[in-house]
């Protein structure tokens, strides 16, 4: 199957999402959140910093459930983040 390119509004996306994820991290340190999500450091580190822009669905579950957010928060702060973003740049 071919994997279609990324648009620049899921690029967007993707970089608000390890933004989120990175703020709600704090301090913490990240082998813990990953293993807490079932997760390895890398991927966590790849998602954080945009590389990863589509994560599955389960692994931003289990990243939210580890950083205690709703999904509902993280999908309002990057769905109206990539919005403005669009619409502004």
């Amino acid at each position: 199957m071919v994997r279609l390119p990324l648009s620049p509004e899921e690029i967007m996306r993707g970089k608000l999402l390890g933004e989120t994820l990175r703020r709600a991290r704090g301090g913490r340190p990240m082998l813990d959140v990953a293993l807490a999500a079932g997760i390895s450091p890398e991927t966590l580190r790849k998602i954080e910093s945009g590389r990863v822009p589509t994560p599955s669905f389960s692994t931003v579950a289990m990243l939210a459930m580890a950083l205690e957010l709703s999904l509902d928060t993280v999908w309002r702060t990057v769905h109206e983040g990539a919005g403005a973003a669009v619409s502004h740049g």
